[in-house]
């Protein structure tokens, strides 16, 4: 049994598809729902339109249950870096101000605050712990001490390389008391790890649409706690984020009261319906299920893996850091090599963080793990 119905990924009809932390295959719900959508357009325009508000609607409520948050708390945004670029270059900064954020992280998740060193930011980097690249909360402490107090501390949830997964809710309570602001890219955790980031006390948060929620790619979804709305400036002000959208003739510029004032202009509805659709394939399946199901797929792909002569993994699964992501190495043959030689054999995985990436979802099952792991030792017999 699978955690997710796999006639909802006709891709498993081609491929042994590892890859879900780079960019995933979207479900059938939501291909139907961009059908159903490019066929609405096509047929009617603009007329008929309140059941795509209502679609939207919809898709907006199913991401806020999916983050643990208040549905007026989400903005939708065209992909994590337009999110965490949102948050960077809209709070107010000045020389001296700091920005803990860790060594290694993905581009996305450290440019925009490595940008802010034009303003006179000072940014710290925080060194993972070894080969798994593991962050407990106490690095972060220690970094947070090592310097004055910071403004903001900025992490993934979920390490797109080695896949260690910070304890978001301590970390919060650490940054509040240090009197620093949290934001979150939690871009490989949402959709296969629970996630409670109201309860969490999280600040800010971003989640893209094409990885591990499986949904069209040029979406994304911006969270942003209520008592930090009003310290953050809406980088790209438009008729979609007042409080009286439609009034064309009124341009008094009074910003809605919800996340949405930081929605500019016109929606990607495509992209927002396909989103809607396909998370609620997650919800109804149930977000805990899916990841019990993925963490026992990842925990026999370690036990085997490690089992190959001159193969290691690397992804430190210990306690609560480990996630859906896992890397590991052969002393035998280079990651990109033997990723090109698993992609012939049509079982796609991704060479990064410094070995083979793998990301299993919740309809893959374990006949396909040992699949795979056959395939990889077949790959490495055959050099």
């Amino acid at each position: 049994m699978t955690a997710l119905p796999r006639a909802q990924f006709p891709v498993a009809e081609h491929y042994t598809y590892f890859d879900h932390a780079g960019v995933a295959p979207i479900t059938k719900a939501a291909a139907d729902a961009v059908r159903w959508w490019a066929l609405h357009f096509e047929q009617n325009g603009r007329a008929n339109y309140d059941e795509l508000e209502h679609r939207m609607h919809r898709a907006r409520q199913s991401a806020a249950t999916l983050l643990g948050v208040p549905t007026d708390d989400v903005a939708f945004v065209k992909n994590t870096t337009e999110g965490l670029g949102f948050v960077a270059s809209g709070l107010q900064w000045k020389p001296g101000d700091r920005v803990v954020v860790p060594d290694r992280e993905f581009p996305s998740t450290i440019y925009p605050w490595l940008s802010l060193r034009d303003l006179g930011v000072q940014v710290d980097l925080v060194a993972p712990i070894g080969d798994g690249g593991a962050l407990p909360t106490e690095a972060f402490e220690d970094a947070i001490a090592d310097g004055p107090p910071p403004k903001v501390v900025a992490t993934s949830w979920v390490n797109y390389g080695r896949g260690w997964r910070v304890d978001l809710a301590a970390l919060a309570s650490v940054c509040h008391e240090a009197g620093a602001l949290l934001c979150a890219d939690v871009m490989q955790g949402v959709g296969v790890i629970p996630a409670d980031l109201a309860t969490w006390d999280v600040d800010f948060a971003v989640v893209g649409a094409h990885k591990w929620l499986c949904s069209p790619r040029g979406l994304g979804v911006l969270y942003v706690a209520p008592r930090v709305r009003d310290q953050l400036r809406p980088l790209e002000p438009g008729w979609a984020s007042v409080a009286h959208r439609g009034e064309w003739d009124n341009l008094d510029l009074v910003w809605d009261d919800s996340a949405r004032r930081f929605e500019g202009g016109s929606p990607n509805v495509a992209g927002t319906v396909g989103l809607g659709a396909s998370i609620d394939v997650l919800l109804e399946a149930g977000i805990a299920r899916v990841w019990q199901h993925v963490d026992a797929l990842c925990a026999r792909l370690t036990e085997r893996l490690n089992a190959l002569p001159g193969v290691r993994v690397l992804s430190d699964r210990s306690g609560e850091g480990r996630s859906a992501v896992m890397t590991f190495v052969s002393d035998a043959m280079s990651a990109d090599q033997l990723a090109e030689r698993l992609e012939a054999k049509r079982f796609l995985c991704a060479p990064r963080g410094g070995g083979i990436r793998v990301s299993p979802h919740g309809y893959n099952d374990e006949a396909e793990v040992d699949a795979f792991v056959d395939a990889v030792s077949a790959a490495l017999a055959a050099r």
